[in-house]
Order: structure tokens, then sequence, then C-alpha cells
């Protein structure tokens, strides 16, 4: 007896992928907006921080349905796109990409930021005096410095995007295939009255779940080596 079938399995990858692909995203635009946000002294810190921060107290399918309306035909992206000659993004991988980046944002710009403001001044100040720059200060001193803040956004960024369900019902809907998450699988189960099945994914996802927080724990108590 298959414990998934296979529209199951393909859900699982593409959930995967969806998270990987975020969660890189994330790591390499995040990463330079939370070294902004950790040593600027702008007026506009605060407020940045805020819009960055928004995703965790506003509910998903409200930030889904803007995103709907800003990424549709008919909205600013989506005229864009279309005078680019580009398809809109609205029940695309592409725009579920787009949507999971900026709901998965401050479970990945917060841990970073926090980190490096613990790295503090003085390390930086002294990598100046010898003579590196602000790209070397920055990937030869901040970021392995701020390494367990690196691991805990690179976790939760991943873990968060897994269990999306909100934003992805409002920006992807349900394209097997192509939008149709786990999540989504979940759901499609519970709404046929396929409690085995729906049990069978949601432990899936508590095992990810599980792994990654795990991970996190383990990475964090594993510091780079400094030559």
């Amino acid at each position: 007896m298959t414990w998934l079938s296979d529209q199951d399995v393909q859900a699982f990858v593409l959930t995967l992928r969806l998270a990987a692909t975020v969660t890189a995203l994330l790591l390499v635009l995040g990463a330079p907006l939370a070294w902004w946000l950790a040593r600027t002294r702008s007026r506009w810190r605060r407020p940045i921080a805020a819009v960055v921060a928004l995703p965790l107290v506003l509910p998903p399918t409200v930030l889904g349905f803007y995103l709907l309306m800003l990424l549709g035909p008919d909205g600013a992206v989506g005229r864009l796109l279309a005078m680019a000659g580009l398809a809109a993004l609205p029940f695309t991988f592409k725009g579920l990409v787009v949507a999971s980046m900026l709901y998965s944002l401050p479970f990945v710009v917060q841990p970073l930021h926090n980190a490096f403001e613990a790295v503090g001044a003085r390390p930086l100040e002294v990598a100046s005096c010898l003579g590196a720059s602000p790209w070397d200060r920055f990937f030869s001193v901040a970021l392995p410095m701020a390494w367990p803040g690196v691991a805990t956004a690179t976790v939760l960024g991943f873990a968060h995007t897994v269990g999306e369900f909100g934003v992805v019902l409002m920006i992807g809907g349900n394209i097997p295939g192509q939008t149709r998450v786990l999540s989504m699988r979940i759901y499609d189960h519970v709404q046929a009255g396929e409690y085995r099945d729906a049990n069978m994914l949601s432990l899936c996802l508590l095992a990810v779940s599980f792994v990654a927080l795990l991970t996190m724990s383990l990475l964090r108590t594993r510091r780079p080596a400094h030559g």
C-alpha cells in the first residue's frame, strides 16, 4: 500500500522546491537589507523596519489579496509586465515565489539584523584600520561572526515557507504541478473527507518542521573556525 499518491508526492516536491528557492533568494536580498538596518542612522530605518516586519501581524489572506491586485493584469506591476511582454505572475510558480518572499521576509531579515547588531562596531573598526574595504568587512568579519543568525534565518525562512497557506491560496491558487503545495493538498484531502491522506501529509510537514528546528539548534552551536 502506497503511503502517498503521485499528486501528494508532486505537492511535496513542489513545496521543497519553493522553500529552497525562496530561502536562497531571501538570504541574498535580505542580508544586505539587514546589514543596512543594523548599521544605518537614517531616519528611514524605523519605517523600513516596520514594513519588513508587517507580515508578522498582517493576515496572510490580506497580504495575498493586495499582492493579487498589484501583480494581476490590472495591477500596477501586472501592467508593467504586460508592457514588457511578460506574463502576469498570479497563479504561476514565479508568482508564488514572489509572494512567499514577501511573506517570509521578516523571518529572514530579523534574525540577520539581530546578529549583525550583536557583532558590534569594534571588530569592524579593527578590520577598517587594517585596510579592509566595506565589502571585505562584511564578508570576512560580519558574516562569519553573525553565523548563528544566518543559520536561524535560513531555517526559519525555509520552515515558514513550507507551512504557508493563506498567501499561497490567494496568489497561487491550487494548480497541480505549478502552485499546489503541501498545505493546499492537505486542504483538498480534508475537503474530500480523506482524513487518512491529510494526516499522512500533515505528518510530513510536522517532520520537516522538526528537522528544521533541530538543524537550527545544531548549526547555532557550531560556529565556524577562525584562522
